[in-house]
């Protein structure tokens, strides 16, 4: 009798719970799957949770509708797998602001991730240096080359714009600076556009063409219930054996596969596998990984994160605009650098008591000692923020929340992609059934990681010897 094939994998975010989904569709009929989750929780960066009576997302609050290519994202597409793509939402307001002179101005409109397509529509916010974006005769970015998103954007239309538009894109989204994240990893689309055009203006025009979006579609969506559905769905449909505050210590190889050592070293339960997906941070991977292959592990091991809180504040009617939030430049020196008026933004989340939630998200790179604050040092400091931005005292909060995500937010300096395919090449030819996947490698967001972690299962599957079904 053939003995069934076995594959861990290690990490309970979506990542890994995506790669047991598609390990599952698309795997060998026999296969066993097993999750082993450090924590308690699963879905990472997923978590839905209550204030007030009322559910609240203290993680990711929603997912990008389409892909880069303008095809439907990896995370709808999951979605409609699990049979949820009827309790997909939309934004009710998508409008959003800036938080600069001391007052709200509208995010402008025809950019890309703040760089802009149109320089007359950022002028109420930033002046440009349209001189500066000359036809050098050549394109911008050469085949393998890598800048950071801030050099090419200051060099082209000047420091304003990266100080007052992209920096705070960016950093609602990475907690990081522009001068420092890789435009390869960060914005794939206008790296490539940069690698045809002459100017960063024809770049970022030429990167919007190539995934029009109709008028009024929506770009972002979430799930009716929160995103903890996502992660209790994917979990059933894996029909994986999960195992929660399992920390995987070791990995070893074996003759069959890989040898995993599990739990506390009084008490290790070693388990047997023919096959691992690695999807737990950069820094946990490099050092399981630093004896059964060190050149991966440097490199993965080298990858720095930023920390972040999420601070929630449910307000018995406040006096709020009408926007789904803010972002907030660096410049203004507030510890708040976004925040979102949730039950505004999200229709389906208003209340008939009209309390409403709001979230600003507290930490940049670099800046780790302000989250040393306590809880209510923190919500103290939001609240007067928020207050002195929408120009008017708020009323006292109700309820609040205190997420912190500590090492939440990979990130990603020039060359870090090139680095990545080199670390996972040296791995895939050294040990075929192991595999990295989340965003330590391939980028933030839901969709990226739901990709990773099924890139990551069909590579195994293939490693295998195929799906058999």
């Amino acid at each position: 009798m053939a003995t069934r094939r076995r594959v861990a994998v290690v990490g309970g975010g979506i990542a890994g719970l995506a790669a047991a989904v598609r390990l599952r569709d698309r795997g060998p009929a026999d296969l066993d799957i097993t999750v082993y989750e450090q924590s308690g929780a699963l879905g990472g960066k997923l978590r839905t949770g209550e204030l007030a009576g009322g559910p609240v997302e203290f993680g990711a609050e929603s997912f990008l509708m389409r892909d880069p290519a303008g095809g439907e994202s990896a995370a709808v597409a999951l979605v409609r797998r699990l049979g949820l793509a009827g309790r997909i939402v939309h934004p009710t307001i998508g409008q959003a602001a800036l938080a600069v002179d001391g007052g709200l101005r509208p995010i402008p409109g025809g950019t890309l991730v703040g760089v802009p397509g149109d320089l007359d529509k950022v002028s109420a916010v930033a002046r440009p240096t349209p001189e500066a974006d000359r036809d050098g005769g050549g394109p911008l970015l050469g085949p393998g080359d890598d800048v950071s998103v801030g050099a090419l954007v200051r060099s082209r239309f000047g420091a304003e714009v990266v100080d007052r538009l992209v920096d705070p894109m960016l950093g609602g989204v990475y907690a990081g600076r522009a001068d420092d994240l890789s435009l390869v990893t960060t914005m794939p689309a206008l790296a490539r556009a940069a690698r045809a055009e002459h100017t960063l203006l024809g770049a970022v025009r030429a990167a919007q063409a190539a995934a029009p979006r109709a008028p009024g579609e929506p770009v972002f969506g979430t799930l009716d219930g929160g995103l903890s559905t996502l992660v209790d769905a994917a979990v059933a449909a894996s029909g994986a054996t999960i195992h929660r505050n399992a920390a995987v210590r070791e990995l070893t190889p074996s003759a069959t596969g890989w040898r995993l050592t599990v739990g506390p070293t009084r008490d290790a339960e070693h388990v047997d596998v023919d096959a691992v997906v690695l999807a737990v941070p950069a820094r946990p991977a490099a050092r399981l990984l630093a004896d059964i292959a060190p050149e991966t592990a440097e490199v993965v091991g080298g990858l720095d994160y930023a920390s972040v809180a999420l601070v929630t504040l449910a307000l018995p009617e406040p006096a709020l605009p009408d926007l789904s939030g803010f972002l907030v430049p660096a410049t203004e020196g507030l510890l708040v650098k976004a925040a979102t008026f949730f039950t505004t933004k999200w229709g389906h989340l208003r209340r008939p008591d009209g309390l409403a939630l709001v979230r600003a998200s507290v930490g940049r790179y670099g800046d780790e000692e302000q989250l040393q604050r306590p809880d209510e040092d923190l919500a103290a400091t939001v609240h007067r923020e928020l207050s002195a931005v929408l120009g008017a005292p708020l009323p006292a909060p109700v309820a609040g929340h205190v997420q912190r995500w500590g090492g939440a937010l990979p990130q990603y300096t020039p060359g870090h992609l090139d680095r990545v395919i080199a670390a996972r090449s040296a791995l895939r030819a050294a040990h075929p059934t192991l595999r990295l996947a989340g965003a330590g490698y391939d980028g933030v967001g839901i969709p990226v990681c739901v990709r990773s972690g099924e890139t990551a299962a069909e590579e195994i599957i293939t490693a295998l010897g195929g799906s058999g079904k």
